[in-house]
Formats: C-alpha cells, sequence, structure tokens
C-alpha cells in the first residue's frame, strides 16, 4: 500500500512540475475491437517492438494519463463525440498507467489507439 501511494505521489508530483494542468488528471477508456481471444499489449515505449509490459482484453478500463504521440492530450479532445475521440487517437499510441504485475508498483506504458474507446 505505501508503494501505491508513494507511486501515485511521485507521478503527480512530477506531472504538476512538468507544468500541464491536465497531466495529474487521469481519463478512463475501454480496450476495445482486439480480436477475439487476443489482449491489447501494453508497451513500454510508443512502438509495437517495445517491450511489452502486460496484456488487457476487450472490456478492459484503462486509466489514461491524457498524453498521447504526436502531442495529442485526451483532455483536449474530450468534449468531442465518442466517434470523434476514437478517430483522434486511431494512429497514436496513448501512455496509461496500470499496475502490470498486481503488486501495487504503479508505472506508465503505452497502447495503440486504434485498440481503445472513450468509457
Amino acid at each position: 500500500m505505501k508503494r501505491t501511494l508513494l507511486a501515485a505521489s511521485l507521478f503527480f508530483a512530477v506531472a504538476a512540475a512538468a507544468g500541464d494542468g491536465h497531466a495529474a488528471a487521469f481519463s478512463a477508456w475501454q480496450v476495445t475491437d482486439v480480436s477475439w481471444g487476443d489482449t491489447l499489449n501494453v508497451r513500454k515505449y510508443p512502438a509495437s517492438y517495445s517491450q511489452k509490459q502486460s496484456a488487457y482484453p476487450n472490456g478492459t478500463v484503462l486509466q489514461m494519463t491524457g498524453r498521447c504521440t504526436d502531442g495529442l492530450n485526451l483532455f483536449d479532445i474530450s468534449g468531442k463525440s465518442e466517434w470523434a475521440q476514437k478517430q483522434a487517437v486511431r494512429y497514436r499510441w496513448c501512455e496509461v498507467w496500470h499496475d502490470p504485475k498486481n503488486d501495487g508498483d504503479f508505472t506508465t506504458g503505452w497502447v495503440y489507439g486504434k485498440y481503445i474507446r472513450p468509457h
């Protein structure tokens, strides 16, 4: 429990220091459109060849940091329709805050936007 609180506190402190007013909040998106029996990989860096940290099936709700590649911020598009939001992330990688080993040690990772939608 202490590690979880410490990790969350550290993340929020770094986000606040970075100066991004949206970075200290999370946005929930859901895994979708993954082929039956398959999972969405979470990668260490935004690239398909990057180290796999974890994988989640359709329906899993992910906590997004709001940051995506090419400078897209999920909070900037949150007022748009679900379809428009899904199109905005379709060919981008988006950052998640997750616990890949289910041991309270949260970290960031990246998922491909084609397989997520606003929750």
